[in-house]
Order: C-alpha cells, then sequence, then structure tokens
C-alpha cells in the first residue's frame, strides 16, 4: 500500500526512554518524529534524536514555534543538531500553548529567520488542520497554508503539510482538495492513529483538539458498550475495545486513486503510546501480510527471521 511504505512513525523523549533496544521494536533507517511538548525541555528533545541517530534512524525533531524563548535559543540548537548530528529535516508547528513564551507566534515567523537555511535543513514540515484547531480560526488556517506556501517558493527546502490525525478520510480529502483550489502546492503528509484502544483514542482526540471525524468511534455502538462495561464494575470480565487503522487507510487509498491532483502522499502513524504494537502493524502492512475484507483490511501477521 502507497500510502504506508514510506510511512513515519513518532516518540515522546519519555516514552523513548522507555524503549530499551529500538532495533528491537523499529527497523533500520526509519524516519521517527520526536516531539517537544508543551512544558518540556528542548534538550530531551535533542537527547532522544542524539540517541536514535546512533541507532540508525532517521531523527526528526519537532519545533514549536511558541515555545521557543528567541531567535538566539533557535540558532544555537540548530547549530547543534545539524552541526554535530548532521540532522537535516525537522517539523516546524505552532505549539500547542495560548501564549508565546518568546518571539514568535507562529510558525511562519520562526521560518522567517532564516535560520533553518542557514544550518542546512533541506527537508521541513509544516502543520495542516484539516479538522481546524482549537486556537487558530479557519480564515487564520487557510491564511497560513497560503504563507507557507508563498514561503515555499523562495527556499531550497523542501516544504510540507503534516496532518494531526484523522479517524476518517473524509476531513483530509475534502481540506486537500478545498486549500488545492486555493493554491496549495505543497505535499501533504497525513497523520493516522495506530493501534490502540478506544478509550485512549477518545482521551488522545479530546486532547489534541481531533474534530469531526472523532464520531466515527462513537458510531461503533458494540464497542461503545463493550466501553462502558470495560469501565464499570464489571469491567474485569470485558478487554478493552480497540481500533485499527485499515478502512481509514482504504478509503484514503481509493480517493487519492480517483484524484490524480491529490497532494496526500503518505502517512504519518502516531503510535499513541503503543510504539512497538504501532510499528509491527505498519510492518506487516508495508510487506503485503493483509488480506482485504469489508471496507478495510486484516493484518496476517507471519513470522519472521
Amino acid at each position: 500500500m502507497d500510502l504506508v511504505r514510506d510511512a513515519s512513525l513518532e516518540v515522546t523523549p519519555a516514552g523513548a526512554a522507555k524503549v530499551t533496544e529500538f532495533g528491537e521494536v523499529v527497523r533500520d533507517g526509519c524516519t521517527i518524529y520526536v516531539t517537544f511538548l508543551p512544558g518540556s525541555d528542548f534538550m530531551e528533545t535533542i537527547r532522544t534524536v542524539r540517541r536514535l541517530k546512533a541507532e540508525g534512524y532517521n531523527a526528526v525533531p519537532h519545533f514549536a514555534a511558541r515555545s521557543i524563548p528567541s531567535a538566539k535559543y533557535l540558532e544555537k540548537n540548530l547549530a547543534v543538531l545539524q552541526g554535530e548530528l548532521g540532522v537535516t529535516e525537522g517539523l516546524l508547528i505552532g505549539g500547542g500553548i495560548d501564549s508565546p513564551l518568546g518571539d514568535f507566534a507562529a510558525s511562519i515567523e520562526v521560518l522567517r529567520t532564516g535560520l533553518f537555511e542557514k544550518y542546512g535543513f533541506t527537508k521541513l514540515g509544516l502543520a495542516g488542520h484539516p479538522e481546524g484547531s482549537p486556537d487558530i480560526s479557519e480564515v487564520d488556517c487557510d491564511l497560513a497554508v497560503k504563507q507557507k506556501n508563498d514561503y515555499a517558493k523562495n527556499t531550497d527546502m523542501t516544504l510540507y503539510l503534516a496532518t494531526q490525525f484523522v479517524f476518517e478520510a473524509s476531513p483530509a480529502l475534502v481540506w486537500e482538495k478545498k486549500i488545492r483550489e486555493k493554491g496549495n502546492r505543497l505535499e501533504i503528509c497525513v497523520g493516522i492513529p495506530g493501534l490502540a484502544t478506544i478509550k485512549t483514542l477518545l482521551n488522545y482526540a479530546r486532547q489534541c483538539g481531533v474534530g469531526p471525524s472523532v464520531r466515527f468511534l462513537t458510531r461503533r455502538p458494540i464497542d461503545m458498550v463493550r466501553l462502558s462495561l470495560q469501565q464499570s464494575f464489571l469491567g474485569r470480565y470485558f478487554s478493552a475495545p480497540s481500533a485499527e487503522p485499515s478502512q481509514l487507510l482504504c478509503d484514503l487509498a481509493i480517493a487519492i486513486d480517483a484524484d490524480p491532483g491529490c497532494l496526500i502522499r503518505r502517512c504519518h502513524i502516531y503510535p499513541l503510546g503503543g510504539l512497538k504494537k504501532s510499528a509491527k502493524w505498519m510492518y506487516e502492512v508495508q510487506d503485503g501480510n493483509f488480506e482485504f475484507s469489508g471496507r478495510g483490511f486484516e493484518v496476517i501477521s507471519k513470522p519472521h527471521d
């Protein structure tokens, strides 16, 4: 499946600390994004990137504009990431806080410093919001996409849009077509949730401001009943209902094939705390170990040497 062939994964510094050997979970050369969450120390992001690079992975650090204290601070850390660690790709987002901690209120302001080009970055992901953003109006979201496209015309870096995860294909497809009609020419990496329980997915959706597609989960009555029972005094008798993104991927693939102009090129898998399960599932799909079933597919796990 083309969308999954070059899929990337994500890890938090805290999550990475729990992984004894990444080689036991993720194959060599995989692209792994490293988060920079509100209230965290960017040094933890750099330490995780250092470890991943040493273990043979393409580590992509997050940069959160509103959490960057100053241009000087950004420059110092870019010098370390590129000069010492050889990092040439990053993901630049606005960041999940209301008020800037320093000089930057939006990612475009960070871009315009020219520091990523100065320190040899060749590829940069920028945030895209298929279902809107809780802290940005729709008008401002559209303006941000235009500004990013305008910047892309005047830089040697390859820019692309990376989205928050969605549970259904429709919001991503509608959004992609809308921004394309308004002039977007940046390729898109669409976020999809990895393997997780329904409860975990709902919790992350609320935290991350995922919009209408979260209704996909609540429209699964059997799973919602199981979730209610699992959280009740009868919980020990019921396993937590889980979900996987096969239907989402199939719906995306069908729509992309039907629209040659669609700019969605690959997917980014948010493990949501389950890196091992999500990575194993991703590799089974990449290896073709699945069978189509209904509107999705089922992974057929095979023993590996």
